[in-house]
């Protein structure tokens, strides 16, 4: 219990940062008609041109920074990736506060982007170093915690003055950074270092125990057989038959990126699963609604009842709550069962929305009910389960780099859905928009109930054979 309570702390710290990204992400939405404004704080009213890029730049920033993460992961470390892109959101926060320059605070939010990284970085350092049993728990925390993240944006956004909400921002900022210092590097990378007394400190420090002690000398273990399990001469009947499948399918660690990559069947399958996940996911469409809420919400609720902020309020905090629920249920029910079923779910949810929107067939409230069981659903498991997978899929020699592919494949399609958005709203009309989301959610389950494996509970190498085995189990 220890062990796993040293891990859940260990994580949050963690999260303290996803949080920071999630807040300043969603800063613009709160600022979008203060900064246009002649009231505005800013030496000047920002143009149509800027307030776009308001909103934008931080995508681009994220596009421009996960490549050089994915490079750094490995070169510098989780820690220490991790400490860098927090950092550089904490500068972000610090233009913002002590600039009133319209082309300072674009600059800043940039930055705020290239922060967005620590979302490649942290579901990388938390898998390697928490137990099996709750790794899609922990794993998951990180999309929860933007999630809160949105959620504290949104209230103190819509309660507090513009100077108060970004002075708050730059201490939560700080704060972040500070406490991330207090971790150990990964001992995964440690050992893919070859520096095993320096992984046996970092895993007692994670498991709550002595560097010679049987559970950290059982993960040395694990990972020697993750890294290298053809090197490995004592082993069980049953770790002896998973490592001969694997093998003839993984390279030595000898060899560069793309020869391991060519060669390795499991890695090339992993990739196309991971690809497809967060390919479906982004265009499930939840992402649209996130952006476009607050017109939504115009429409659906009248203002005498509840305010268009406070709608969005809510919507962020259904999407905190079914995150919660979904981190729980990964590790209960699987990641399999778990996207399967609510991606069912939401392809129903759109179509009651787009018909709602489409036919007018009910009150206006509908749609903003509808909105969020469209959220509940989603995050339940395209939100959550894609990211998951990313995590735990790929082995230590090639993680880095896969993560940082599949992630910069997920900014551009963020940026696409959100580029064709307004487009095709005005061809075929915003309900006829979440049939097309509806289909996705469909296709998504039905590509999953074909393809996916089930991953909980089991360690990397484990995975690999799932992946080896396709044309037997009809996996990939």
């Amino acid at each position: 219990m220890s062990k796993v309570l040293f891990q859940v702390l260990s994580a949050l710290i963690l999260y303290f940062s996803c949080l920071n990204v999630g807040v300043v992400f969603t800063w613009p939405s709160s600022t979008f008609l203060l900064f246009k404004s002649d009231e505005t704080p800013l030496h000047r009213p920002m143009v149509e041109s800027e307030l776009s890029l308001l909103g934008s730049f931080s995508s681009i920033g994220a596009l421009v920074s996960n490549p050089l993460t994915g490079l750094f992961l490995d070169r510098l470390g989780r820690k220490r990736s991790a400490i860098i892109t927090a950092g550089i959101g904490t500068i972000s926060w610090g233009l913002i506060a002590f600039s009133n320059s319209v082309e300072v605070i674009l600059g800043a939010v940039f930055l705020a982007g290239i922060s967005g990284s620590v979302l490649l970085v942290v579901p990388v350092y938390i898998v390697e170093f928490s137990d099996e049993s709750i790794r899609g728990a922990l794993t998951s925390g990180s999309i929860v915690f933007y999630g809160v993240g949105m959620l504290v944006s949104y209230m103190i956004g819509g309660l507090l003055s513009y100077k108060v909400m970004v002075y708050i921002c730059l201490t939560l900022s700080m704060i972040g950074v500070m406490i991330l210092m207090l971790l150990k590097e990964s001992p995964t990378l440690l050992m893919k270092k070859g520096m095993e007394e320096e992984a046996k400190k970092s895993l007692a420090f994670y498991t709550n125990s002595t560097p010679d002690s049987k559970v950290v000398l059982q993960e040395i273990m694990k990972i020697k057989r993750a890294l290298a399990p053809e090197e490995l001469e004592v082993q069980s009947p049953e770790e002896e038959k998973l490592t001969s499948h694997v093998s003839k399918n993984l390279p030595t660690k000898k060899l560069n990126f793309f020869q391991f990559f060519k060669k390795s069947k499991s890695t090339q399958r992993g990739l196309l699963l991971a690809l497809t996940l967060m390919t479906t996911a982004i265009f499930q469409g939840l992402m649209v609604v996130i952006v476009y809420a607050n017109p939504l919400f115009v429409e659906a609720v009248p203002e005498e009842i509840l305010s268009a902020t406070w709608c969005s309020v809510i919507l962020a905090a259904v999407s905190v709550v079914f995150g919660i629920i979904a981190a729980y249920l990964t590790d209960l029910i699987g990641r399999r069962t778990l996207i399967i079923v609510s991606s069912v779910a939401a392809g129903f949810s759109c179509i009651a929305l787009g018909t709602q929107i489409h036919l007018h067939w009910g009150p206006q409230w509908l749609t903003a009910v509808f909105i969020y069981l469209f959220c509940a659903t989603y995050t339940c498991g395209a939100g959550t389960v894609p990211f998951v997978l990313l995590a735990e899929l790929f082995l230590p020699e090639v993680k880095s780099i896969m993560s940082m592919i599949v992630m910069e494949w997920t900014w551009i399609c963020n940026f696409i859905i959100l580029f064709i958005f307004n487009p095709l709203v005005a061809a075929i009309g915003l309900g006829p928009v979440f049939y097309i989301f509806a289909a996705v959610c469909f296709g998504s389950a039905i590509y999953c109930v074909l393809f996916m494996p089930e991953t909980k509970g089991l360690t990397v190498d484990a995975i690999q054979l799932l992946f080896v085995k396709r044309k037997r189990d009809n996996v990939i």
